[in-house]
């Protein structure tokens, strides 16, 4: 899917803004006085597409899908400099995290971007074992991705395999049971709309 420039459905609007006022000051970025703060103090601005203060232009403007679509959510590196500086004290990092979770259950986000595939493959060894099991995760994201990656990353798995820190078998954590009722109970609240910390 390309990065539509035009003003979005008015009902993908209705469900983002639905989304946004069901988490913790998820509309709070209407009030960014488009500083640059943000922008000026990410590590990985060279990296994206729009600073936050532009995607959040874009949000407020309806051009939701232009700003789902680009980099930017996705290489946030979560450092919370953005919200420590923002003079509007807007959580811009949890708002990142909400627009992230936004896409994906959308499905607006470029198909190229790898975050996705590594996220849904990290929530799936938090299901089965409670922890990450990082064979598998390696093993399922370049399945998805690259899989003559897993050939690049060959020599690095062995030479940890050798000194004992790359196990082959996973193990899971006592008590898996509570941590799969907390991720089912976080999955209807999302489901239901009632949002809660992202």
């Amino acid at each position: 899917m390309k990065s539509k420039n035009v003003v979005s459905s008015p009902e993908l609007q209705e469900r983002f803004w639905k989304a946004m006022r069901d988490i913790p000051e998820g509309e709070k970025f209407k009030l960014c006085i488009q500083c640059g703060t943000c922008g000026g103090s990410c590590p990985s601005t060279d990296a994206m597409d729009f600073t936050p203060r532009e995607i959040f232009g874009m949000l407020r403007a309806g051009y939701i899908e232009k700003a789902l679509m680009a980099n930017t959510i996705w290489n946030c590196v979560s450092c919370y400099l953005c919200t420590v500086r923002c003079p509007a004290e807007i959580k811009i990092t949890d708002t990142m995290y909400a627009l992230k979770t936004f896409a994906s259950k959308e499905g607006l986000y470029d198909k190229k971007f790898k975050a996705p595939i590594m996220a849904k493959a990290f929530v799936g060894n938090l299901e089965r074992y409670g922890r990450t099991f990082e064979m598998e995760l390696l093993i399922r994201y370049y399945l998805a991705t690259n899989p003559f990656g897993l050939l690049a990353m060959s020599h690095m798995g062995a030479a940890l395999f050798f000194k004992g820190r790359l196990p082959l078998f996973p193990t899971k954590i006592k008590g898996i049971d509570q941590v799969r009722k907390i991720m089912k109970a976080i999955t209807e609240m999302e489901r239901n709309g009632k949002g809660g910390d992202q």
